[in-house]
């Protein structure tokens, strides 16, 4: 009979366990116990699966005891894999992840990872660990398989079973077999990768080509803004045309786009190629919370507002609007910036856990809006904030900052 086991219950891990749990035996396995006690509870932090789903999925358990494994036939592992503080590819998760795996697998079994990682990962720096610690040989008494997470976290329309999977696996026989395994729960359908490695440069590649589109626009708003020309007018002229691709600037973070395309390059690097247009897409991304800060600092001077211990308000610490997940949120860096030119920063955002946020980026969230700042910067479009009166802000004296064109022209001071 077919037991699955997925490795990992965070964004990716938990949807994916709950749509086989409602269909076939699912062991849904994470080292974090609070999280295990939670999903028992009924409840998931991330919001992305609510209490009736969870009951829905009637054939899943929960554990943080490896030993609850050893039944499991096909092992799905959905592990972060970050970059380090020098952009470099963290496997360390998948790594352990792997060794998990590893000590209670068994001949036959299919282990398939979704976690984002470059070409020739999985055969490369995976499958070596699982033959370590399991004593079996690759493609022989075990088999692999790769299929690229493609959870957008707080969108809740394009959800796990209506977005088309890439499947892959390490011989013809098991592409087939991991690829009518996942047909059971993707309405969508599948599309099976002639190998594992096309199908990690696949996943990789969406990301990176998305970051570069952004990083188009952010360099169109920073030519623009010298020119004293309103970026969204522009991109809303141009977007009349058919073919016109329409996206906005903005700070550009998350586990996904900010991250994604670092692997690729570091692949790319191994092999002597020097990627160009990545990086530059990369560098223009990254260096856009800075200039955010730095917009705002100015425009307070031209408005003879005293910088040194202004009180300036940041709307949203996560990493898009929504959503709770505050992982690799690019709106640090604008709070940082400001700070460093001594700036009284407060951060509001509805949708974040203050827990989280002190323990990752040291900072306590304010619990209401009572008071007048000498600027306010929209880093997150969440749709409470809409309703804020804007025009009396602005009427205060107040410098309005937008970073994602969320508000009309006329209630901000400037938008990026």
């Amino acid at each position: 009979m077919e037991k699955i086991g997925v490795i990992g219950l965070g964004y990716v891990g938990l949807p994916l366990a709950v749509e086989f749990g409602k269909i076939i035996s699912v062991v849904g396995f994470d080292i974090n116990e609070s999280r295990i006690k939670e999903l028992k509870d009924g409840f998931d932090r991330t919001l992305e699966v609510d209490k009736e789903e969870l009951k829905k999925a009637s054939k899943l358990s929960f554990t943080t005891n490896r030993q609850d494994l050893k039944d499991v036939n096909y092992f799905i592992i959905t592990v972060p894999t970050p970059v380090d503080e020098y952009k470099k590819p963290d496997l360390t998760p998948l790594i352990k992840a792997s060794e998990t795996v590893g000590k209670v697998l068994k001949k036959g079994d299919i282990v398939i990872y979704e976690s984002t990682v470059y070409p020739g990962c999985t055969e490369e720096d995976c499958v070596p660990v699982l033959e370590k610690f399991s004593d079996l040989k690759f493609n022989v008494d075990f088999f692999c398989g790769y299929s690229p997470e493609r959870i957008n976290p707080g969108d809740k329309q394009h959800r796990l079973p209506n977005i088309k999977k890439v499947t892959s696996g390490s011989t013809p026989e098991m592409a087939e077999r991991v690829d009518q395994l996942y047909k059971k729960i993707i309405v969508a359908g599948t599309h099976k990768a002639s190998s594992i490695k096309v199908a990690e440069a696949a996943k990789v590649i969406e990301n990176s080509q998305r970051d570069i589109n952004i990083a188009f626009v952010n360099e169109l708003s920073l030519i623009f803004e010298r020119m004293n020309i309103d970026t969204h007018e522009v991109l809303e002229a141009a977007g009349t045309k058919w073919n016109f691709l329409p996206y906005k600037p903005g700070l550009v973070g998350g586990h996904c786009i900010g991250v994604d395309p670092y692997y690729l390059t570091y692949k790319a690097d191994s092999l002597g190629y020097y990627p160009q247009v990545i990086l530059a897409g990369r560098r223009i991304n990254d260096n856009m919370g800075v200039h955010v800060a730095n917009r705002v600092i100015k425009l307070m001077t031209q408005n003879d507002l005293s910088v040194k211990a202004a009180k300036i308000l940041v709307l949203g610490i996560t990493f898009k609007e929504n959503c709770p997940d505050i992982r690799n949120s690019r709106a640090i860096d604008v709070i940082r910036e400001l700070q460093s030119f001594g700036a009284d920063v407060e951060v509001y955002d509805p949708h974040a856990d203050n827990e989280e946020v002190q323990h990752e980026y040291g900072l306590s969230l304010v619990q209401e809006l009572n008071k007048k700042y000498s600027a306010i910067v929209l880093a997150v479009s969440h749709s409470e904030f809409k309703s804020l009166k804007w025009e009396e802000i602005k009427n205060l004296n107040t410098i309005i900052y937008d970073v994602k064109g969320f508000l009309g022209k006329s209630e901000v001071t400037a938008r990026l």
